[in-house]
């Protein structure tokens, strides 16, 4: 496919959208309205004793309190690591010492172009949270067994928690079975 043309037809502060064209060297054509969206970093910090932090928050879209991995946008110029850095610190207070990249995907890539990568962030030390002036998040330390029950049982709805924990739980079972 070659994209032929793509017309601005909405900006936000966070996202904006487009109005996409393509086509493929048959001639079949694809006309989409696409979210664009910089990228964002998500933070599956992991302690000592294997707990995973998460976040709630009231998520607008979804018209209710989520339980979720934290994450935050990648500025303009920054990379995604930096972001996940950064983000972490500004939503839990946390630092972490070793980053690890778990996983890359797109949550909705029929009209999103938002990439999201999940890191693990282990060797953490606690500090002071400082989110943004819209944020009111509150941070708990679940074990992975939590985790599994919460989404099982549809308390934990949101995709980027679902995928880091899937991807996660594989990567210590596979590490297991080499051991």
């Amino acid at each position: 496919m070659k994209l032929i043309s793509s017309e601005e037809i909405c900006r936000t502060p966070i996202f904006r959208v487009t109005l996409d064209k393509a086509i493929d060297p048959a001639g079949f054509e694809i006309k989409r309205a696409i979210v664009q969206h910089q990228g964002s970093a998500v933070m599956m910090a992991v302690d000592e004793k294997g707990g995973v932090l998460l976040v709630r928050q009231y998520r607008l879209p979804a018209r209710d309190f989520m339980w979720e991995l934290p994450a935050g946008r990648v500025d303009p110029g920054e990379t995604v690591l930096r972001a996940a850095k950064r983000e972490l610190v500004e939503e839990t207070g946390y630092k972490a010492r070793t980053w690890t990249k778990l996983f890359t995907f797109f949550a909705s890539p029929g009209y999103v172009a938002e990439r999201m990568t999940i890191y693990v962030a282990r060797d953490l030390k606690p500090g002071k949270a400082t989110p943004m002036e819209d944020e009111r998040i509150e941070t708990r330390w679940f074990s992975m067994a939590e985790i599994g029950r919460m989404i099982r049982s549809n308390e934990i709805q949101d995709a980027k928690t679902v995928i880091g924990w899937t991807v996660w739980r594989e990567r210590l079972r596979d590490s297991r079975k080499r051991s």
